[in-house]
């Protein structure tokens, strides 16, 4: 299985590059996957994953959290492509 680490995306304000962000991994150049270790998952960072998959223009991304109790995961999908 293909993936890349830390792939950076430009972040344009105005068409303006303005910086970059990155994305955990990206799996087969079409899935991204965003990786946490925290105590419990928070609407921001289903916002991230959100946004993560809106910019890279990918149908699907992944938010996995390794940092709770159990495992908890979120699959998001790209309003373009619908689900």
């Amino acid at each position: 299985m293909n993936f890349a680490r830390e792939v950076e995306q430009p972040i344009y304000y105005d068409k303006i590059e303005v910086g970059t962000r990155c994305a955990d991994f990206i799996i087969e150049n079409s899935v991204v996957v965003e990786l946490k270790a925290i105590i419990q998952l928070e609407d921001v960072h289903l916002a991230q994953a959100k946004n993560y998959v809106v910019a890279y223009d990918f149908k699907t991304a992944l938010l996995i959290n390794f940092g709770s109790a159990a495992l908890q995961y979120k699959h998001v999908f790209n309003p373009k492509f619908g689900k």
